[in-house]
């Protein structure tokens, strides 16, 4: 499909930079089917979700994987991407025409990496010198990589290190957040446990190239970045007796839905999974795994917003999106949320 289908114009001012104070406080639009779009807040999903439903969080945690370091007199810039082993992970790097393979970058806290190898694509597989875990050299030298929407318009601070966190996090390995899940809290837990709701965790490491633009003209020429994600056994097994239940599985985030999905055969059985997944998500996809989907608003253009489209139908979603900038929703990582159910 054409990549400019997928567009849409967006105020500026509809980018939130800070989330929601409580966090389920934030504003929900409820699409279902062929309902009226229901404006809601996060608060009022255990009377919006139905007894038996299950609600899927990914449990991952993001470390300060952005790095402000120099090679001699050259300023150098990287955002880890997806662990390789216990020292060496991808990176996509700023200035990355004044680094070459063998070089030694310098950054704060005496924290260095040989640039050991530059890939295809032009990023750098960095290898972290010295005996410490590398999550240890980061959360001294680092920073929380926030979204290039969020971080171009101000600096990061103390705040973002629990404001881009969950209340699942629980598993070092993301270098972005799953963000629906954020808009939760302890009282809406309890909230869900109470109304019969269920819920489950697995894990996906999400990458920054979730962030990269789609810049083929063409949905079949845009390759995904890996990410690695688990489904271990049990989990697996609940989340098919709740769908022969009669229950509904719902995914918190289009990071749990992508694993759900590369778990799933055809015949809708979730397996157990663990490795990496480059699923692409566009119109004209047949969902297995899940019956609804709780996410924050996308970019234009961007492998979110047609997989949104696969899930609703590009149409529906360009008048979902309309409702949200006309009413006022906040997009974006730490923007307000929507529960699509087909």
């Amino acid at each position: 499909m054409r990549v400019d289908l997928f567009d849409f114009d967006l105020p500026t001012e509809r980018i939130a930079l800070r989330p929601a104070r409580p966090r389920d406080a934030a504003k929900l639009l409820v699409v279902e089917g062929d309902a009226p779009f229901a404006d809601r807040i996060v608060r009022d999903l255990p009377a919006v979700l139905r007894k038996g439903d299950v609600l899927v969080f990914n449990d991952t945690r993001v470390i300060p994987a952005q790095l402000e370091g120099r090679r001699g007199d050259a300023r150098i810039g990287a955002t880890l991407h997806k662990r390789i082993d216990l020292r060496r992970w991808q990176a996509f790097v700023r200035n990355a025409k004044r680094l070459r393979e063998g070089d030694r970058v310098e950054f704060p806290a005496d924290v260095t990496a040989i640039a050991e190898e530059r890939l295809p694509d032009g990023s750098f597989i960095l290898t972290f010198e010295g005996e410490e875990p590398v999550e240890v050299l980061l959360e001294r030298a680092g920073r929380m990589p926030l979204p290039p929407y969020i971080a171009g318009k101000r600096e990061t601070d103390e705040a973002d290190r629990s404001d881009y966190q969950t209340m699942f996090a629980d598993k070092d390995g993301a270098v972005a957040a799953p963000t629906a899940a954020l808009h939760f809290t302890p009282d809406l837990i309890a909230a869900l446990d109470a109304a019969g709701v269920g819920r489950e965790t697995l894990t996906l490491h999400v990458g920054a190239g979730t962030f990269l633009p789609v810049k083929a003209d063409d949905t079949e020429d845009h390759a995904m970045h890996a990410e690695w994600g688990r489904i271990d056994t049990a989990t697996a097994e609940r989340l098919n007796a709740a769908r022969g239940a009669g229950g509904r599985v719902i995914s918190v985030g289009t990071t749990s839905l992508r694993l759900l999905e590369s778990a799933t055969g055809k015949d809708g059985v979730i397996r157990p999974f663990e490795g990496d997944t480059s699923i692409f998500i566009t119109p004209g996809y047949r969902f297995r795994a899940i019956d609804g989907l709780m996410t924050n608003f996308h970019l234009p253009k961007s492998t979110l917003f047609m997989l949104v489209s696969a899930l609703m139908g590009l149409d529906k979603m360009q008048a979902v999106y309309a409702h949200a900038i006309a009413n006022d929703y906040r997009f974006y990582s730490y923007g307000d949320g929507s529960l699509l159910i087909p």
